[in-house]
Order: structure tokens, then sequence, then C-alpha cells
């Protein structure tokens, strides 16, 4: 029994280790959290860079929310005007350009969107359409939807009243997507759900000159 009491009053009058050991563990486990969180955070934030890095669109011919020149419209040589973009996500499989009018077919009581131009499978390296571009010169891959003059190709403005909005919408998708023979917009619009990365728009507007002597 002396043994024994001799035995634990020593090991009583050791430090204690153990507490001390505990709480630097769990904070080696906490900052190693911390660690993984900020990681974590970095890896989210370079994903949401890409977004907002995003997509841009522009013409050389006219100014986000300017004037189309006539040269682009029924009133002139109705030719497609020249487009470049940039910003095209890393992972894009293809983009989608759609050319549409919502103002159709007066701005003060619109009836419908008016559908000028479809065009999908455009490769994601290309970052420019030519003006005037040929269906038969279109980047390799690209194929056409149908504009609702119920043909393929590009259809300038020819707003009968009033001064109308020309939505140019780019998109890119994480797919190329099937050949839809000629699809319409909507037709379009539906294989591409759940396939858009980020998109972008550029608006034009015109006028007819011809209105003005009405």
């Amino acid at each position: 029994m002396k043994y024994y009491r001799e035995s634990y009053l020593e090991n009583a009058d050791r430090p204690r280790f153990f507490p001390q050991i505990a709480l630097i563990a769990l904070m080696i486990a906490l900052f190693a959290c911390f660690i993984q969180t900020t990681r974590a955070e970095d890896d989210s934030s370079s994903i949401n860079k890409e977004k907002i890095m995003a997509l841009t669109l522009t013409s050389p011919s006219f100014t986000h929310g300017g004037m189309i020149p006539t040269l682009y419209t029924c009133d002139g040589q109705d030719i497609s005007p020249a487009l470049s973009w940039s910003g095209v996500p890393d992972h894009a499989k293809s983009l989608v350009l759609i050319i549409d009018d919502p103002d159709a077919p007066d701005p003060d009581a619109p009836k419908m969107t008016w559908v000028h131009w479809v065009l999908y499978n455009i490769p994601p390296h290309v970052n420019e359409l030519p003006e005037n571009i040929a269906g038969n010169k279109l980047p390799t891959g690209t194929l056409q939807g149908i504009n609702d003059w119920k043909r393929t190709g590009y259809g300038g403005p020819c707003p009968p009243i009033g001064v109308h909005r020309y939505f140019h919408k780019l998109y890119a998708l994480d797919v190329v997507l099937p050949d839809l023979k000629h699809p319409t917009k909507s037709e379009l619009e539906a294989a591409m759900q759940g396939h858009i990365i980020t998109q972008t728009e550029l608006i034009g507007r015109y006028h007819r000159r011809s209105q003005e002597t009405d």
C-alpha cells in the first residue's frame, strides 16, 4: 500500500501535458480548416471572376444603344454588321448568336419579338463575324436557324413605325448542340436550356427615314 501511495503522489507532482497537447492539436486542426476554406473561396472567386470578366460583344458600326447605320437595314444594302467579342470562358464548347426585335410592330404597343438572325455551334475560338458574311463563309461547324422571314441568314431592321431596339445576343454554351435542322429561335432556346455558361448583348436602334415624310 505504501508503494501505491508513493507512486500516486509522485505522479501527482508531475506536470500534466495532455490538455496542452489537445489544445495544440485543436489549434492545428482549426488552422488547416481555415486554409482549406480560404482555398475554396479563392477557387470560387476565380470561377466568379470568369463569369464577371464576362463576355462582351461589340460592333465597329454602332455603339451599345446607338443607331444602326442604314447600310445594315432594309433601307440600305441589308447586310449583316461586323461583330466581335471577347471573354469566352475556357470551358465553353460553342457559341450562339440571336438577333431579335422585341418592339414589333409598334414600340408603343409591342405584340411580338421579330427574329432577324439565328446562328449556333459557332466554335468557341472564333471571336468575330465580318461584315456581310455569307452563309457558306460562316466559321466551320456553325449552323443556322430560321428568322421570321422563314429563311436562314441575316435580315436587317425594317420597322414599320417608331424607333425599334435590336438585341444582338451572344451565348456561351457548355455543349456543341446537335444539328437541329434550321430551328426557330424558340426551338434553339429550348435546346440551349441548362447549357448556358454566360451571355451578353449589344443593343442597336433604328428608325426608318421614310417614316419622317409620312
